[in-house]
């Protein structure tokens, strides 16, 4: 099957995913958003948050019997095991901002495969969001991001890149970072923090902070 759109919207949506979703998590997410799209075993997490997906997408091999019969109109089976559910799912879906939970927080190898599709689909605006941290990508661009001072704050590099960050306890400029060499993690806010960056970096701030990671992506 082809990476059609499935889904097409003017307004931030939300992906969730099978990995461990918090009521809390879905409390920080609901001012944000208007319509979910369940990802394979998202559709579980959905049904026990008494919310109906506009659309359930993925391979649909670990979805449960209640879940695809109470959402049997929305599913969307794609079969192919080239991607990932949450490559299946992003690339089919139209938003100006995605907002995904369910994606980390669980199996390491699931995690690392999320990071893998931000990498490449670096040009899509899409926080992810668990119960501990609200991370997104920053690649080829200029970003302001309004954090309050103390906050923590961490600048991983997906890929190797030139990097410069100001506005954190250890700024630096024009630094080569990678996965294997210089990376920035446990920073902390002091005043507008501003980062630019070549290639993809994934920023994360606590997951209280979720207003702030779209208010940065949305600026981009």
């Amino acid at each position: 099957m082809s990476s059609a759109m499935i889904v097409s919207e003017q307004h931030t949506v939300c992906l969730v995913g099978g990995a461990r979703v918090n009521p809390a998590t879905i409390t920080l997410i609901l001012p944000h958003v208007e319509k979910f799209i369940a990802v394979d075993g998202g559709a579980d997490h959905l049904l026990t948050h008494e919310k109906t997906p506009i659309a359930v997408i993925g391979d649909l091999d670990s979805i449960s019997e209640h879940a695809r019969a109470t959402f049997a109109e929305q599913l969307v089976h794609i079969a192919e095991q080239d991607t990932t559910d949450f490559e299946k799912a992003l690339s089919r879906v139209d938003a100006p901002v995605v907002i995904a939970a369910g994606f980390t927080g669980g199996r390491i190898d699931h995690t690392l495969a999320t990071l893998n599709v931000l990498a490449r689909f670096s040009e899509r605006r899409v926080v992810l969001v668990d119960d501990c941290d609200a991370s997104f990508v920053i690649s080829g661009r200029f970003c302001e991001i309004d954090a309050p001072v103390g906050a923590r704050i961490a600048i991983m590099p997906l890929a190797e890149t030139m990097v410069s960050v100001t506005g954190v306890r250890w700024p630096f400029q024009d630094r080569l970072m990678r996965p294997d060499g210089f990376i920035g993690s446990s920073n902390q806010v002091t005043g507008p923090v501003s980062v630019r960056s070549d290639g993809p970096v994934l920023v994360s701030l606590a997951s209280v902070h979720l207003d702030v990671a779209l208010r940065a992506v949305s600026r981009g």
